[in-house]
C-alpha cells in the first residue's frame, strides 16, 4: 500500500497501519521510499543519445553507457562502492532505470556536454525535434553493429 505523506489523511493511515503491524509479532513488514520514475520518453532519448554517439566513434551502445555516460560522465550519480563477500570493497554500477527524473536530466546533459566538448558530437536536446529525428535514424542504421 502506497501512502502520499504530504497528505494528512494519509499520514494518519500510514501511522495507524504500521502501530497494527508493530502490535502482531508474525508479521513481516517491508518499508521503502517511492520517488517518481524517470519518464519513457527521457529513457527513449537517452538510448537514441548513447545510441548515436556509438555510432559516430564505432564503440558498442553498451560500452558507451557504461564507460562514458556513466563512469567518466556521470560517476557521482552511478558509481557505488559495495563489500563483496570474496573480492572485499569494489565497485558497481547502478542501473539508469533507478534514476529520478532529475537524476536523469542532469546525467544526459553532462553527457551530452562532455560528448560536444570532448569527443566534437553533437547530440541535439529533446526540444529539437527534427534532430533527434534524425540521430534516432542514424542510430537505428547502425544498431547491428553497435
Amino acid at each position: 500500500m502506497k501512502y502520499d505523506l504530504s497528505n494528512p489523511l494519509h499520514r494518519a493511515q500510514f501511522k495507524a497501519r504500521a502501530a497494527k503491524l508493530l502490535g502482531d509479532a508474525k508479521a513481516v513488514a517491508e518499508l521503502r521510499e517511492c520517488r517518481p520514475p524517470r519518464s519513457t520518453r527521457q529513457n527513449s532519448y537517452l538510448h537514441a543519445a548513447l545510441g548515436y554517439f556509438a555510432s559516430q566513434t564505432g564503440y558498442s551502445l553498451e560500452y558507451a553507457k557504461q564507460e562514458y555516460y556513466k563512469r567518466l560522465c556521470n560517476r557521482d550519480i552511478f558509481e557505488r562502492e559495495v563489500n563483496d563477500r570474496f573480492l572485499g570493497r569494489i565497485s558497481v554500477l547502478r542501473s539508469s532505470a533507478s534514476l529520478t527524473t532529475e537524476e536523469m536530466t542532469l546525467s544526459i546533459e553532462r553527457f551530452r556536454n562532455w560528448a560536444a566538448e570532448a569527443a566534437g558530437i553533437y547530440i541535439p536536446s529533446p526540444d529539437e525535434a527534427q534532430l533527434v529525428q534524425l540521430m534516432e535514424i542514424e542510430a537505428e542504421r547502425y544498431r547491428q553493429y553497435l
